[in-house]
């Protein structure tokens, strides 16, 4: 793999822990005020994903037709400039829609550049790297973060600007290639054109789909948590939780370093094991009743997500570089994940307005999962097929 991987595992590191550090500095300011926290939270996850959704047909072909390296600098500049607006007291709503907004051109450069440095035999590692880095930084970005955000939120805030910003600058080490020419006419038809052609071959239908419940059902537990701690454990600030999902956290990034051994790209079908696995622990986490069985669930669901996940990443990266653009499957892929996640969350957020409990929650979450994945491997040829003959 080339020496470029490092700068890039530096700033996308420095910016996920940035953006886990406003999560929980955001759940901790809401924690602390007079907002109904009931709707509240959730709210602030939804203004989040709907700029994944919304600026899916640009956000791909922007990131493929320029400098991925300087596509990056561009989304960690938005997102300094919407925790800014939360340091200023504007709207957390509008501020973190704007955070969304650059994570959402942030994606799809940050995966489409993966093909270019790695190649199709260091692709798997490579995404096994950028995982646990990513998760790394969602461990210690989310702990941190919540710890700053109790003491002081704008120390939190402003350190999260700092972040993005040395981010930006880190990326200045990447190389400046363009993958594809600026493309011209109507986006959102090209999109539509991009997205029929993609989800031909059942290996790109299983990527997408894949990735979308494993997104859909990570949202909903970070909600569903967030209640369900306070009632069964007895958890009532942002730290407690954070030190929760730090063990969730841990396992993904166990999960990440296992798979390119198990889940070749060659094997994609593999895939569908860690994911029941993941749907089990969902449902067992229900059943728990000490902060210790707690965190082993968590870890084992984390171990299971990593495991399902990279593989599935991966797969898409280079399907995607071989037909619409890898920049261009990305922003296609946070379209259908993050919608996915929408869904997840609202269908959470109305159950809970119903006075369905986080217990039940967990349980039918993890129910739906397993039908899900299922109902997707069912769709997906068996023969072990390279995927660059798919």
């Amino acid at each position: 793999m080339s020496k470029h991987i490092y700068p890039l595992l530096i700033a996308q590191f420095l910016s996920a822990f940035a953006d886990n550090a406003i999560l929980f500095t955001v759940i901790a300011l809401v924690m602390q005020s007079a907002q109904p926290a009931g709707w509240y939270i959730p709210a602030m996850q939804s203004v989040f994903l709907i700029a994944f959704v919304v600026l899916a047909p640009w956000v791909g072909t922007f990131a493929d037709s320029h400098a991925k390296s300087r596509v990056l600098i561009i989304a960690n500049l938005i997102k300094a400039a919407g925790a800014s607006l939360l340091l200023l007291k504007v709207e957390p709503l509008i501020a973190y829609c704007l955070v969304g907004v650059g994570a959402a051109l942030y994606s799809p450069a940050k995966y489409g550049i993966l093909p270019e440095l790695a190649g199709h035999d260091g692709l798997v590692k490579a995404n096994s790297w950028i995982e646990g880095s990513t998760i790394l930084a969602i461990l210690t970005g989310m702990v941190v973060g919540a710890k700053v955000a109790d003491y002081s939120i704008n120390w939190a805030l402003s350190g999260t600007v700092v972040l993005f910003l040395i981010s930006a600058a880190t990326t200045l080490f990447l190389p400046a290639r363009v993958s594809r020419a600026p493309v011209t006419g109507s986006k959102i038809l090209l999109f539509y054109r991009e997205v029929r052609s993609f989800l031909t071959s059942p290996r790109s239908r299983f990527a997408v789909l894949g990735a979308s419940l494993f997104w859909a059902a990570a949202a909903c537990v970070r909600v569903i948590i967030i209640a369900w701690a306070p009632l069964v454990l007895l958890s009532h600030n942002a730290s407690d939780i954070a030190n929760l999902t730090l063990f969730l956290a841990i396992g993904i990034i166990v999960g990440s370093a296992l798979v390119p051994h198990l889940i070749p790209l060659e094997h994609l079908r593999r895939a569908r094991i860690p994911a029941y696995a993941m749907a089990a622990m969902i449902m067992g986490l229900s059943f728990t009743q000490d902060l210790w069985s707690a965190r082993v669930v968590l870890l084992l669901m984390g171990t299971a997500g990593g495991m399902f996940i990279v593989p599935i990443n991966a797969a898409l990266q280079e399907l995607g570089q071989q037909s619409i653009g890898s920049g261009g499957a990305v922003a296609m892929q946070n379209f259908f994940q993050n919608a996915a996640m929408l869904l997840s969350v609202g269908s959470y957020t109305l159950a809970a307005s119903q006075q369905v409990g986080p217990i039940a929650a967990l349980l039918g979450l993890g129910g739906l999962l397993f039908a899900a994945t299922f109902w997707v491997v069912l769709r997906l040829p068996d023969s072990a097929v390279a995927t660059s003959r798919q």
